[in-house]
């Protein structure tokens, strides 16, 4: 028997996670019903043009969500970032949407939560805040008396080829020593993992799975943007001097060095559970061809417009 001809709930399905999400639901059958702002926006109207319902709601206003969630079978849920640059979401606001989701699934009937942490949360604290709010929402998910699975995303594939990387002069500069390994995923695939797990609710239920689809060492990324770019990209750490200007990103760093940000998911096991898992060459002549392309061009394209 089959819940797919249901309606699944995808909060930040005009971002990377819950877009993701919101088009593998669709691909699968699924009736996706989209948590916006405002449903007149470029964005709103690309996924009502995909086939995705799109509702007014707001996660500071919880009204708004409980009528989103109303005779739903499923919720992904993804919260803004308080890390990311430019936001405007404080850490106990990430803290107050994430419960606060939680909470309203299980007390409008919906079946099956998926929440959407990241891959260093762990049993004790990170010391970077805005890593620490996603375990304590995870914490208050499992507390909840509803059906539930917890997805810990590795470092996202589309982060490496950001221009902030430096690749359109020819070099990566980014968080792991040249020959350290560190596990990454296409943000393409964290969308048909949570597919999977709500079309297969008994299998998923009540587990915490750290997702990813490959493990490349800085050398490793190195090699495989020159093959796929057509020129010699170099790789190395982020320079010291800049991680003794920045404390939080010095704490990151020193993530990945311990392991917890570099990610220990088992790849074999995931990649028999989830075949359609992306190795990091795959992606970049796939999806990710189009952002390697403008990335690779962006100092000419910044030029170009001034």
């Amino acid at each position: 028997m089959t819940d797919i001809d249901k309606t699944v709930v995808v909060l930040g399905a005009t971002g990377q996670q819950g877009g993701s999400v919101a088009a593998a639901l669709r691909a699968d059958g699924w009736a996706v019903r989209a948590v916006v702002r405002d449903p007149s926006g470029h964005r709103a109207r690309s996924l009502s043009a995909a086939g995705v319902e799109t509702v007014r709601g707001d996660l500071g206003d919880p009204e708004s969500l409980r009528a989103a969630f109303s005779g739903a079978h499923g919720v992904f849920s993804v919260q803004p970032n308080s890390g990311q640059a430019g936001s405007d979401v404080t850490n106990e606001d990430e803290v107050r949407f994430g419960t606060t989701v939680a909470d309203l699934a299980e007390r409008c009937g919906v079946a099956h939560l998926v929440y959407s942490s990241t891959v260093a949360v762990g049993p004790t604290p990170t010391g970077v805040a805005h890593l620490d709010v996603k375990g304590r929402i995870e914490a208050h998910v499992r507390d909840l008396d509803i059906a539930s699975t917890i997805i810990r995303p590795a470092t996202f594939m589309e982060i490496l080829v950001d221009p902030a990387t430096g690749i359109d002069r020819g070099h990566l500069s980014f968080l792991m020593s040249p020959d350290q390994a560190m596990q990454f995923i296409a943000v393409r695939d964290i969308g048909r993992i949570a597919a999977a797990v709500l079309r297969s609710p008994d299998r998923y239920a009540g587990r915490t799975m750290e997702i990813a689809g490959d493990a490349l060492t800085g050398e490793a990324l190195a090699e495989q943007l020159t093959h796929a770019a057509g020129r010699p990209i170099s790789y190395s750490r982020l320079p010291e001097t800049l991680l003794a200007q920045d404390e939080v990103l010095r704490k990151v760093a020193a993530l990945a060095d311990d392991g917890r940000l570099a990610g220990s998911a088992n790849l074999d096991a995931l990649r028999a559970e989830f075949p359609f898992l992306l190795r990091f060459d795959r992606w970049l002549a796939g999806p990710g061809a189009g952002r390697l392309e403008r990335a690779l061009h962006s100092t000419d394209m910044g030029s170009a417009s001034r």
